[in-house]
């Protein structure tokens, strides 16, 4: 079981460079995957310095297992990111740590895995759970839920502006049988819409939005973001990797909202901040883009604990 870094992993280097102040200091990969970030800031600390990944994926955990035996350095919580200070004073990490970051969204490995459900180019079980022994699965959720339900969902979380055609043909679909398979979904999503954009797949949109809601995703990064003003050291970094602009907003917002003092009634600064915005906002150079495609929506954006 091999991690090939420097092709999967998007915004490596940019991500350590910003992340790593301290090479003796504490840091947490809070979205491990197959390990490329986490690799690439054990390179860079020195035989002082751990690092603690957590994943709730159970192939995440199979190769971060592999690597703690690796590296003393190194240690994994099998767990949802949006939990992760306490996991860590759970697990005797009680000093602030000195970076944390999180690389949002689904992986390239599971969406290249027809069986896990993510993908609408592979036919698989319609399932798109990261923890596939938790929570029920789309084919489960889209099997009950109302047609209002499905709408609003694609609508919110997907932006998809025929969200009333899909949830219309999901419904009157799974009356004739269950939706079990992705390429099931895929069908309701083309035969709903009347007009597509040759740039993008029909189904794109719906298949985030299902995704994200199984999931809670947006829950988790909002969580998982709160706890950086808890457990980050004065100094210590928080670094982010969006995708989509759902995720990249609830994350400018956040450091928007922290970094910002409160003013009185004259308008002078009250109160003191909690972080510092570091630069500005981050994407992926051509030749990352060349070689990894997934690596063109990426954005990443970096604040600082303050004192």
């Amino acid at each position: 079981m091999t991690v090939d870094a420097a092709h999967d992993t998007v915004l490596r280097d940019e991500a350590v460079d910003c992340l790593v102040i301290d090479p003796a200091g504490t840091y947490v990969d809070g979205t491990f995957g197959r390990g490329g970030h986490s690799r690439a800031i054990l390179a860079r600390l020195s035989p002082q310095g751990r690092l603690v990944s957590f994943d709730r994926d159970a192939e995440a955990a199979e190769y971060a297992a592999r690597l703690a035996a690796e590296d003393p350095r190194f240690s994994f919580i099998k767990s949802a990111f949006s939990g992760w200070g306490e996991a860590l004073a759970a697990h005797g990490v009680d000093q602030p740590v000195n970076g944390v970051m999180f690389d949002l969204g689904v992986s390239s490995p599971q969406l290249d895995q027809a069986e896990r459900g993510f993908s609408f180019r592979f036919d698989g079980p319609l399932d798109m759970r990261m923890d596939q022994s938790q929570g029920p699965s789309a084919a489960d959720w889209l099997a009950v839920a109302e047609e209002e339900e499905i709408r609003d969902v694609l609508f919110r979380l997907g932006e998809e502006r025929f969200a009333r055609r899909i949830a219309a043909g999901i419904v009157a679909r799974r009356e004739q049988a269950p939706l079990t398979r992705t390429s099931e979904l895929v069908d309701c999503v083309v035969a709903a819409i009347p007009k597509r954009d040759p740039n993008k797949h029909p189904a794109t949109r719906t298949f985030q939005a299902i995704r994200l809601y199984i999931n809670k995703e947006l829950d988790e990064i909002t969580q998982a973001l709160e706890q950086a003003l808890a457990y980050l050291a004065p100094g210590g970094r928080l670094v982010v990797i969006s995708f989509h602009s759902l995720e990249d907003r609830i994350v400018k917002r956040f450091i928007r909202d922290h970094s910002t003092a409160g003013k009185d009634f004259f308008g002078n600064p009250v109160g003191k901040v909690a972080l510092k915005k570091v630069g500005k906002a981050i994407r992926a150079n051509r030749e990352e883009t060349a070689r990894n495609p997934r690596a063109r929506s990426a954005i990443m954006r970096v604040a600082e604990r303050a004192a």
